[in-house]
């Protein structure tokens, strides 16, 4: 419901992100206990004041949860990937190069970003769903160059040219 135009009770509210937050509002802030829900299967559950988390929880699209104290994934001893985890490493000689698996199919040409597929030839980053997200800014448009530049000089190495 609204008061005054702003939103008041328990509700949702979809952001232009596509995330979207469920739970307590009060005068159109998150307050109380709420979630965010993001395009990328995350989410952060946790409790709000005046529109500021004040306390609560992230969970990656895989299950995972992140701990701020005692995180044990990805630190320098532990190199599994958190599906591997749970459902045990793949026979020898058979790579899991990606925590998805199987993983997504990268469109040819670009490079998977982390939020989406970055084309060098458009300069623009789409989605997963090959939606518009933005136009690619200068720091990945380099990067993605070196890459490319690194891949040659590889190639021309093995080769042995």
């Amino acid at each position: 419901r609204q008061v005054h135009d702003r939103l008041e009770g328990r509700g949702q509210y979809i952001l232009p992100t596509e995330t979207k937050y469920v739970g307590e509002l009060k005068d159109g802030m998150f307050h109380g206990k709420g979630a965010l829900h993001f395009p990328s299967g995350s989410k952060y559950e946790g409790v709000w004041d005046c529109g500021i988390a004040k306390e609560g929880k992230y969970t990656f699209a895989d299950g995972l949860e992140f701990k701020d104290k005692k995180w044990h994934y990805c630190d320098g001893y532990e190199r599994r990937f958190y599906t591997e985890i749970c459902s045990g490493l793949k026979p020898a000689g058979i790579s899991q190069l990606t925590d998805l698996d199987p993983p997504r199919v990268i469109p040819e040409g670009c490079y998977d970003c982390g939020d989406g597929f970055y084309n060098p030839e458009t300069r623009v980053v789409v989605d997963y769903k090959l939606r518009f997200l933005r136009n690619a800014g200068m720091r990945l448009i380099l990067l993605a160059t070196q890459y490319k530049q690194a891949c040659v000089l590889s190639r021309l190495i093995i080769s042995g040219i």
